[in-house]
């Protein structure tokens, strides 16, 4: 399945994807950047926040953690290329989160509530299960959003990765 595939998908078939998904090497995805693009959402949503965005990937040299954050882009559509919309001359950068091992699921998981977010953002609550759709390639991923209150709340929230190359900035 490629990366185009997961777009045309129905929520019913991301959920089986997801489930079918296997597990990512974690140091594959050392200091890379990944195009995203929203999924499962209905179209109002999307129009009120955004339909691509990039996913970043960090192994910390201090912690030895794998840690990210998200980056708005500029809404050029699905097949332009990457351009993060910038403040003060720097990419405009939100949702840190830290990457570890799902404890039920075939891949990792990007638990925002470790990142550097502040205490009181909601985003800390966000949990999103993350898979290779091509055993041993990282470079087409899917992922899903959970909110956790100490129980899982199931969003409608789903997303595709693809690997757009190396990690062009640090947050």
């Amino acid at each position: 399945m490629t990366f185009d595939d997961l777009l045309g998908l129905s929520n019913r078939e991301l959920a089986a994807t997801l489930a079918e998904g296997h597990a990512i090497d974690p140091s594959a995805l050392d200091d890379t950047q990944y195009q995203g693009v929203s999924l499962g959402l209905p179209g109002w949503v999307v129009s009120l926040t955004w339909l691509t965005f990039m996913k970043t990937f960090h192994r910390d040299p201090e912690t030895g953690r794998l840690r990210g954050w998200n980056v708005r882009l500029r809404q050029d559509g699905v097949d332009a290329p990457c351009v993060p919309r910038q403040k003060g001359g720097e990419p405009v950068t939100f949702g840190h989160y830290e990457v570890v091992h799902a404890p039920a699921e075939p891949g990792l998981l990007i638990d925002y509530g470790r990142g550097r977010n502040a205490a009181w953002d909601p985003i800390r609550r966000v949990r999103d299960p993350l898979v290779a759709i091509e055993e041993g390639d990282a470079t087409v991923l899917l992922g899903w959003s959970w909110v956790d209150l100490g129980f899982a709340i199931p969003t409608p929230s789903y997303f595709a990765l693809r690997l757009d190359g190396p990690l062009s900035h640090r947050a």
